[in-house]
């Protein structure tokens, strides 16, 4: 099984990467599953550059940030499609800000994938979409991993 780890990234605190790099090991020692991680997908394409002089392409050089972003989006369809079984969602104040944590979400529901989210913002914040896409809906990471295990061990 192949979990994709889905949430904000481009205006997250250290580009999302902290909660992914926490629940990645559990998912793979307590459930035996694998991840896809899009912060990892996407270093790798801007591997040439610092984040900065990525983000600052945004102003400096629309057609090519459009072109990478463009690429991200590919990658990130591609595994959320074909790659992965279902999502586990991290959602946060600053998924306000992008789209690719919506367009995800919507994306596996349409598929049928399971999505597990969990959910960090008051609930007149969770937009009524999101969480009628979402199998289920947690208040933190350790209830989901109680869920997980009940489901995947």
């Amino acid at each position: 099984m192949i979990a994709y780890l889905s949430g904000p990234i481009e205006n997250a605190e250290n580009d999302g990467a902290n909660w992914r790099e926490l629940i990645t090991p559990w998912l793979k020692v307590e459930i035996n599953h694998d991840v896809f991680n899009p912060v990892l997908a996407t270093r790798k394409i801007i591997s040439n550059l610092t984040n900065k002089q990525f983000r600052e392409m945004k102003d400096t050089n629309p057609t090519k940030y459009k072109n990478l972003i463009r690429q991200i989006i590919d990658i990130d369809i591609k595994a959320v499609v074909e790659e992965s079984d279902y999502l586990i969602v991290n959602w946060n104040k600053s998924v306000f800000r992008g789209g690719g944590t919506h367009g995800e979400i919507t994306l596996a529901y349409y598929l049928k994938k399971p999505i597990y989210l969990v959910n960090h913002v008051h609930i007149d914040d969770l937009s009524s979409w999101i969480s009628s896409c979402a199998t289920e809906v947690f208040d933190s990471f350790d209830d989901m991993k109680i869920h997980l295990s009940s489901i995947y061990k």
